[in-house]
């Protein structure tokens, strides 16, 4: 085999290892993290995106950014928190399921879920 094709293999082979290694890592970020607290730092995001409880937790939203945001869970089944900067507030999450959650006011980049399970 030529020097340059060898190359060019080996090139590609690289590349595609290296892709696959950032889809693993992308996966694993949206893989819920077992905790009760989920921070909305500056940037407009939830950190951690998905969360995973068991029953009966309570969860707390920080807001560390230096705007306003609200959380919203979907179906409307509990009050939509109302966060300024610095402040906090809880849900409890007494049923299991997966709720998904948005920041009213920045929907479009503000979104995550609450895994809830049973132990």
């Amino acid at each position: 085999m030529k020097p340059s094709r060898t190359r060019g293999l080996i090139l590609g082979l690289a590349l595609v290892l290296g892709l696959t290694g950032c889809a693993s890592a992308a996966q694993t970020a949206n893989a819920p993290i077992e905790r009760a607290e989920v921070l909305m730092p500056p940037s407009y995001r939830f950190d951690p995106v998905a969360i995973q409880v068991p029953v009966g937790t309570t969860v707390t939203w920080r807001n560390t950014d230096n705007f306003s945001h609200a959380v919203s869970v979907a179906g409307g089944t509990v009050p939509i928190l109302d966060l300024r900067p610095g402040q906090s507030g809880t849900i409890t999450f007494d049923q299991p399921g997966t709720y998904a959650y948005v920041c009213t006011y920045h929907a479009q980049d503000m979104q995550g879920t609450v895994s809830v399970v049973e132990r």
